[in-house]
């Protein structure tokens, strides 16, 4: 093999089982050199498929930019969307203030793939699942605190100012680096980690592995190579539990969180009624204004610390004390629907979405990322309130 070939194939990972080629290209999504090793592949390879790591919505933001235009913030909140929509921006978030360092747009590879099989004619395969499923299922995977180590590490990842260097990007590629940040996901977000990695893993193989064709050149990210590989090699031995269609169903609710939203106004409910009863309307009262201090109080500082409008730090501070007690409603309800009144998302916000959420100060900039985090600080707020006030009003007693 020449030193030409031998860096052509860098990073490749070649099977070749019963008659049928298939190349996996391991990228990172904010590499200059992926982006050109995409076409010198497909160059030399001429496959007759090209299976690449994006799902249809991931490939439309990409290629479309008018589709941010086309959000509709409002139906977003009333949907009680807010959450999967600021996590969607929040992963784009770190992969966008790299590739800004870098001046390579995130997932230009993939972008690059589908050109160049276009180009040649070459049939194509997005093969990843949607991004709306698998954070779902993230979300869905663990319980109260491994959720919050998840938007604590969304935030991190959000408001996070590390700089990283080309050298950086491609280390990523490496084996030993890919297998040392699996282990520590897998230590601090075990749910998540079988989510984003595991089963996209497993999504990703069998799709590569349906694909038509005697050769296939795959492009995806390099830390799911070694699992597509171990699932490439188990499925030559037959069809693997369970089926990949329940992988795209998102896990019903447990029945904590189920019930969880109905026990928080029985117990505060319970907790009035026993005031009322041992000492009458003084200590009732007192209870409900402990209630409404900490409660509003504390959605209202979140609300202030995503720098919402006045008037909208006054109505979480009055809406939330009330919300906590609806388990069909929350807060951030509220909160972001008057922030998005108050603040009418403008056309350069819509047009500027994805340039600002590469930096600390674009996301409280835009009008469209500050209703999120209105929407996700209040409620966070909220429910802190909720989980010391109950505390409080017990002691009362």
């Amino acid at each position: 093999m020449t030193e030409q070939t031998a860096s052509l194939y860098e990073g490749t990972t070649i099977i070749e089982s019963e008659g049928r080629r298939i190349v996996l290209l391991g990228t990172a999504h904010v590499s200059q050199s992926s982006v050109r090793q995409v076409r010198m592949l497909a160059d030399a390879e001429r496959p007759d498929c090209m299976c690449i790591e994006i799902d249809e919505s991931r490939y439309r933001s990409l290629t479309d930019s008018e589709a941010w235009k086309k959000l509709d913030i409002y139906s977003v909140i009333r949907q009680g969307k807010g959450f999967l929509l600021l996590g969607n921006l929040a992963l784009a978030s770190f992969q966008r203030r790299i590739g800004k360092e870098l001046g390579v747009k995130p997932g230009a590879e993939m972008v690059e793939a589908v050109g160049v099989a276009r180009e040649k004619t070459i049939p194509v395969v997005l093969c990843d699942r949607e991004i709306q499923i698998t954070l779902k299922r993230a979300w869905a995977s663990g319980g109260l605190w491994s959720k919050s180590k998840m938007m604590a590490a969304l935030l991190g990842s959000l408001f996070g100012g590390e700089s990283v260097s080309e050298a950086d990007i491609e280390s990523l590629k490496e084996t030993d680096a890919l297998s040392a940040m699996m282990e520590e996901l897998s230590d601090y977000l075990p749910g998540a980690k079988r989510v984003l990695i595991d089963e996209r893993d497993r999504y990703l193989a069998e799709k590569i592995h349906e694909a038509a064709g005697s050769n296939i050149l795959a492009v995806v990210g390099a830390g799911h190579v070694p699992g597509i590989v171990r699932t490439l090699e188990a499925l030559q031995a037959g069809p693997i539990d369970p089926p990949l269609e329940e992988l795209n169903l998102i896990p019903p609710k447990g029945l904590i969180s189920r019930l969880l939203p109905w026990l928080v106004p029985l117990a505060v409910g319970t907790l009035f009624a026993a005031g009322f009863v041992r000492s009458g309307w003084d200590l009732t009262r007192d209870m409900f204004l402990l209630w409404v201090l900490v409660n509003g109080g504390l959605s209202a500082i979140g609300a202030a610390i995503a720098l919402a409008h006045p008037l909208t730090i006054v109505a979480s501070f009055l809406a939330a004390p009330i919300t906590s007690m609806n388990p069909t409603i929350g807060v951030g309800f509220v909160s972001g629907l008057l922030e998005a009144v108050f603040r009418k998302p403008r056309v350069h916000d819509f047009e500027n979405l994805q340039t600002d959420i590469a930096s600390f100060r674009g996301f409280f900039r835009n009008r469209i990322t500050r209703v999120l985090l209105v929407f996700a600080f209040s409620t966070v707020g909220s429910s802190i309130g909720t989980f010391i006030g109950i505390p409080y009003l017990t002691s009362l007693l």
